[in-house]
């Protein structure tokens, strides 16, 4: 029998395994050899733990495919079936591809990034969406930022710094990522004053806490959770003219800024519009949620807070790149145009549930042409808005249902996770179930041939003698019952 040293040396040099690939793949050649080091050493491990060592052709296989994973950026489109719009983990509110050109060629060229072509001087990033952004909600002025937490940030940093803001408790939420209004507010400088308690806040709770250092009363929109039986809150129009008796501005954190009216079961989300039509003096919201746009911290509000936050040092930490207000100024010109439920996320809100049961039936009907063994229905069940928007709100629809043993669900979802275009769906009651309100009508027939791909492949594996059982990804397992949404994503 060989000693471990002698199969060692059996082991193909790296140089000698680029040198096989490099005329063969179309992988650069620094994925090969970084592919080629680990593959190697990962055998040279196991052959001192006593195995043997692979043969030639299976050795570089498994450099060739490690290779072309390293490759592929990380950073990929995937199929959404799980009927959550706002999907946080999943790039939240998609773009209309009508936009991409633009972007495209703002992308590829220069630009009038901050430069006024008619003077021919310098100008301002702010001046490409400030105005527009300001006449679509009524406001003074507006400004832009990299995320509705930063917009916040820069408000209590600009106006409250070293100064009292008065909050009600019932309105300290906590955003994404474990990220919560007392620690913005600290790390602002603000001096947070809470009122009222963790159910009911009052007016006279904010007036006994008005003193000579109060800069703002901050109000807080429940935009991720909502409350329920012994609460009370104070109204926005009430601490308003609180604020109008003090002469002290009122601040509003809408977290999910809203522009077109928007009611589901019976709940309304505010407006931006109508947040400053009854008279917030500042108001911060997000644009990549029920905006449907990029990434972004809007402010809208009084002139002279909007400037003050645009000359605080800290703007240009927080500032907005040119792919961002290129995207963002053509969404907010959709809006004005009156083409705002036109954008991706306005469409899935509207599309009616009968339009997804045909789609998935059109789909159900391939399947079962081309798919041996795959048992397949089409149930009522409900989307979600997603993305810490519209709590507790559903969207009627109907989800394609594939009832499979428990070892094929497992397989069967981690196989679509990892197809060439991935496939993301929700996972309950031990099936697998694709909403197609959010798959978008031209990707219906991707989805569909990865769906059959994929099932052939996994009762391929399970005809041989591998058996190994693979566990369900965190995201497809998001919903724990098709007819109970679960908290998916992020809040903010």
């Amino acid at each position: 029998m060989a000693s471990d040293h002698e199969r060692l040396r059996e082991i193909p040099a790296v140089q000698s395994i680029v040198r096989a690939l490099r005329t063969t793949s179309s992988v650069p050649s620094i994925w090969i050899y970084e592919a080629a080091q680990k593959v190697l050493a990962e055998i040279r491990e196991g052959v001192q733990q006593g195995d043997a060592v692979p043969p030639e052709a299976e050795i570089l296989a498994r450099v060739r495919a490690r290779a072309q994973d390293l490759a592929t950026p990380h950073l990929r489109p995937v199929i959404n079936a799980t009927g959550v719009l706002i999907h946080t983990n999943l790039g939240r509110a998609p773009l209309p591809p009508a936009m991409m050109s633009h972007l495209e060629a703002i992308a590829t060229q220069y630009s009038t990034l901050e430069y006024r072509l008619k003077e021919g001087v310098r100008g301002s990033r702010h001046e490409h969406v400030d105005s527009l952004l300001a006449e679509l909600v009524g406001a003074e002025a507006a400004m832009v930022v990299n995320n509705n937490a930063a917009a916040v940030l820069l408000a209590l940093s600009a106006l409250a710094q070293g100064r009292q803001v008065i909050v009600s408790r019932g309105e300290l939420v906590e955003i994404g990522g474990s990220f919560r209004i007392p620690e913005v507010m600290a790390l602002s400088g603000a001096r947070l004053t809470e009122v009222g308690a963790t159910n009911k806040t009052h007016l006279y709770d904010y007036e006994r806490a008005i003193g000579p250092e109060t800069a703002l009363l901050l109000k807080v929109h429940q935009s991720n959770f909502r409350q329920f039986g012994f609460v009370a809150s104070v109204s926005r129009r009430e601490l308003v003219q609180l604020g109008q008796k003090h002469q002290i501005p009122v601040m509003e954190d809408l977290g999910s800024g809203v522009l077109l009216p928007l009611t589901l079961e019976g709940y309304s989300e505010p407006t931006v519009q109508e947040v400053v039509r009854d008279g917030v003096e500042l108001t911060t919201f997000s644009g990549d949620k029920l905006l449907g746009g990029p990434q972004a911290g809007l402010a809208v509000g009084r002139r002279e807070w909007i400037e003050r936050m645009k000359k605080h040092p800290l703007a240009r930490a927080v500032r907005v790149d040119k792919m961002t207000l290129a995207v963002l100024e053509l969404v907010l010109r959709w809006y004005r145009e009156g083409r705002g439920e036109a954008l991706p996320l306005w469409r899935m809100i509207r599309m009616p549930a009968e339009d997804v049961r045909r789609r998935a039936e059109r789909v159900v009907g391939t399947l079962h042409a081309q798919c041996e063994g795959m048992d397949l229905d089409i149930v009522s069940d409900w989307s979600e808005i997603g993305g810490g928007s519209m709590p507790g709100t559903r969207v009627p629809t109907y989800v394609i249902q594939c009832a499979v043993p428990a070892s094929t669900l497992g397989r069967w979802e981690r196989s679509l996770r990892e197809a060439p275009t991935p496939v993301i769906a929700r996972v309950g009651r031990g099936r697998l179930m694709l909403d197609l309100r959010t798959v978008f009508d031209d990707q219906d027939a991707l989805l569909t041939s990865t769906l059959a791909e994929t099932w052939r492949a996994v009762r391929g594996i399970e005809g041989g003698k591998d058996s190994e059982d693979f566990g369900v990804s965190e995201a497809g397992a998001g919903y724990r019952d098709s007819h109970t949404p679960a908290a998916w994503g992020e809040a903010n």
